[in-house]
């Protein structure tokens, strides 16, 4: 037995629901600004609706459901109305294309589609090519009229249907959710995760917080994703916490909305903390109640120093991905913490880096991270009608994470790269996150991305983009000789290229595969 033991999303949530029914679950802060509370009992009567119209539409056990749209309310209505049903919930990202969609909901054999009036068109359309798909719930505003006779407007269909109690615990492994990791080179892959899984998730980072029933969450990452799944919302369910939800992120207004919503812990990526930095400093944020915000991605010395000088010492950053559910290193709360490394392995999790062979690295000398775990519980119970793919991710209780570290002297773990991301440079592996890390320390240097292409002589060269802090920028060959004075010879960028802007997830992260797309099509 683990940490999460027998427990499912339905019991948790009704032990709380019974003992605190007035406490504050839920604060949203919508894109207008304004702000919406739901106590505990408040939310669980949402809840419960949704339930209800989800079994009048013939959700059952076993079925999927899926969300798509940005951060609301209802993610956690239907997440939880789906657990109560032993359905599980897929949430897709608002900006994928009707193709994606396409597959994903085929894929999946969703039954069911909850969307905004913004993206009913897409979900409509992606709808016609799959069979199983009957009903599709549509937030929009009373007066407004619905693209499909098939879609059904959700406030209305709410108003009318019945409460669902919780009339059975389940399965602690029953599967409540999927979540598709961004494709590539191929189709995207559905983590499965189970109800244990999210329990272990938020168990994880609660405890490794410190979070207790008076702490609140600020949320402000995309509930599409497994961050603000696991880490802000499980966290706060199992201790009984609460949670501050905005629409999004937004870098001028984070620590006004985390003094506003009264959040004292949060979640960060590394382009979300580059974004504040450039905000204009207001020292008033400086009032916030936030004692930890834990991160991840690479951030440099200086932008940890100067959001520290800033905002405080609340930075924490820590290592985990979709399938992992928990995050397997982070840095300690208390003791030693080290910023630039993603910390030490964590309760409940062995963490190994390995070489080709399979052979722990030496100090110092990278390998790939390996996470032990149990399926279904610890780390994800396998992808989605893919048993070739979670063969090849899970071996012998390792979970094999295609990330690249280096342990040192004192056991801290340094990341290094994506195994997709190294350079292979006339017989040379190049870390592409080392090269940018330097790259980032130029001061006319606002963000980087380091990628290799075919390169008929050395396998492959290396090429950085970059986005300068202003016009006046230093020329590509003073950045280049800048790589030369701190940087092997072959780790060198053979070209750098200026653009506005870097292609990006909905959660900061550079798609490099979009990078090479450029590159091919315009050298």
């Amino acid at each position: 037995m683990d940490i999460a033991g027998y427990r499912t999303l339905n019991t948790v949530w009704a032990h709380w629901v019974d003992r605190q029914p007035d406490k504050p679950f839920l604060l949203y802060e919508d894109p207008s600004q304004e702000l919406e509370t739901f106590t505990y009992g408040e939310m669980e009567s949402r809840i419960a609706r949704m339930a209800g119209l989800f079994h009048e539409l013939g959700v059952s056990r076993g079925n999927i459901v899926n969300l798509h749209m940005n951060n609301s309310p209802i993610f956690y209505m239907a997440l939880l109305g789906a657990a109560r049903l032993g359905a599980a919930l897929l949430c897709t990202n608002p900006l994928s294309s009707v193709d994606e969609l396409k597959y994903l909901l085929s894929h999946s054999g969703a039954v069911l589609s909850i969307t905004d009036r913004h993206s009913a068109e897409a979900i409509g359309e992606a709808a016609e090519a799959c069979p199983d798909l009957h009903h599709i719930l549509v937030a929009a505003e009373p007066e407004e009229p619905l693209p499909s006779e098939r879609m059904l407007p959700l406030s209305a269909s709410l108003a009318g249907a019945p409460d669902a109690r919780i009339h059975e615990i389940g399965d602690s492994e029953m599967m409540a959710g999927i979540l598709y990791t961004s494709g590539t080179t191929s189709k995207p892959k559905g983590v499965i995760i189970t109800h244990a899984n999210y329990i272990y998730a938020g168990e994880t980072m609660a405890r490794g917080v410190r979070l207790g029933p008076d702490d609140r969450q600020l949320a402000v990452l995309p509930l599409f994703h497994g961050n603000a799944q696991y880490y802000s919302t499980m966290s706060a369910l199992v201790v009984g916490a609460s949670i501050g939800l905005t629409a999004r992120f937004s870098a001028s207004r984070y620590f006004k909305q985390a003094i506003r919503l009264r959040a004292t812990v949060g979640s960060l990526f590394a382009a979300p903390i580059r974004m504040i930095l450039r905000q204009p400093y207001d020292p008033e944020d400086r009032n916030h109640s936030l004692r930890a915000v834990w991160f991840a991605q690479s951030v440099t010395q200086e932008e940890l120093r100067l959001f520290s000088e800033r905002y405080g010492d609340i930075l924490l950053q820590l290592y985990g991905m979709t399938e992992t559910m928990g995050t397997p290193l982070m840095n300690p709360l208390d003791g030693d913490r080290r910023n630039e490394t993603i910390g030490l392995p964590t309760l409940g999790y062995e963490v190994r880096v390995v070489d080709d062979a399979g052979r722990d690295c030496p100090i110092g000398v990278p390998g790939q991270i390996i996470v032990r775990g149990t399926p279904g519980r610890s780390i994800m119970k396998g992808y989605y009608k893919n048993e070739e793919a979670t063969r090849e991710t899970i071996r012998e209780g390792w979970l094999y994470t295609g990330d690249v570290a280096k342990i040192d002297a004192e056991g801290y773990f340094h990341f290094v790269d994506r195994i997709k991301d190294m350079v292979k440079r006339a017989g040379e592996n190049v870390a592409a996150g080392e090269v940018e890390a330097v790259l980032l320390q130029h001061p006319d240097v606002a963000d980087a991305a380091v990628i290799g292409v075919p390169d008929p002589i050395r396998d492959e060269k290396i090429v950085a983009y970059l986005i300068p802090r202003s016009p006046e920028h230093a020329p590509a060959e003073d950045l280049i000789e800048y790589c030369r004075q701190r940087l092997a010879r072959f780790k060198v960028p053979e070209e750098i290229l200026f653009v506005e802007e870097l292609p990006r997830t909905s959660v900061g992260k550079i798609q490099k595969h979009i990078l090479r797309q450029w590159y091919k099509e315009d050298p």
